[in-house]
């Protein structure tokens, strides 16, 4: 009741309070209470700031209910992976900031990888199968030589593949002071750790290694002359022609032979 007084401005008289007093607090309360007049104008801005929604200035994607991938990012069905990369990294550039329009683009993209995912596999399969059927149709004799051969991983093909090549190599940079007996030898010692390794049989590895080297060498001896000589460095010697179709077949049978 004394606070409505208070605020009332009404003149309160006490036999308790000196009449100085009641003036001091009347016209305290008058002045306190002035700024509070315009409280519910900055209450309401606050509030207008408040409902304004967050992130209004980013830029929407257009095409979220866009069902195809192609043409919701942009591209067309024939686009390789390449180009399909750039335009999803430049739409979530493009778009960056909304989480609706970042998500519609990831999952064009992750629908147009996994389908050319499953392509590139059926195709893988399609080849197995076709290449199986080939063997089926094949005649007795080349079902048995294909008994002998297996596909050995990509990273042991070319291991080996430098190896002999750098042999090579080696044989023509030293064509001019000698002959290549030292690289062949070395040539043939890899050949026959190599398929040691693989059949555990020394012995057979052995065999394998000095048939494959006397092969190469005769067939070297018979292709070379017919090579007309102008195609053929002066300082390359038949020798040294013939030892580079020797490492050919070192390489073939220690890679393929199973």
């Amino acid at each position: 009741m004394s606070s409505s007084l208070l605020l009332s401005g009404t003149t309160v008289s006490s036999p308790f309070i000196a009449p100085s007093k009641l003036s001091l607090v009347r016209n305290f309360n008058k002045s306190s209470l002035l700024p509070f007049r315009n409280a519910p104008r900055s209450f309401t801005s606050v509030k207008c700031t408040l409902d304004s929604s967050y992130g209004g200035n980013v830029p929407t994607f257009p095409r979220t209910r866009v069902w195809d991938p192609y043409k919701r990012l942009g591209v067309s069905p024939y686009a390789s992976e390449e180009e399909i990369w750039a335009s999803r990294n430049f739409l979530l550039q493009q778009y960056a900031g909304h989480e609706r329009s970042e998500e519609s683009i990831e999952g064009a993209f992750e629908k147009l990888l996994m389908s050319s995912f499953i392509k590139r596999k059926k195709t893988k399969i399609n080849l197995k199968t076709r290449l199986k059927k080939k063997v089926d149709e094949s005649p007795p004799w080349l079902k048995a030589l294909l008994d002998f051969v297996e596909m050995p991983p990509m990273d042991t093909i070319f291991r080996r593949l430098f190896l002999f090549a750098f042999m090579g190599g080696w044989s023509i940079m030293n064509s001019a002071e000698g002959g290549p007996a030292f690289q062949v030898a070395v040539s043939l010692a890899a050949c026959i750790y190599f398929l040691n390794e693989k059949t555990k049989s020394l012995g057979r590895a052995c065999l394998i290694g000095i048939g494959a080297l006397a092969a190469g060498w005769f067939c070297g001896s018979l292709i070379i002359p017919m090579i007309p000589t102008l195609l053929l460095h002066p300082t390359w010697t038949l020798e040294l022609l013939t030892s580079l179709v020797a490492y050919v077949f070192l390489f073939l049978s220690c890679t393929f032979l199973k």
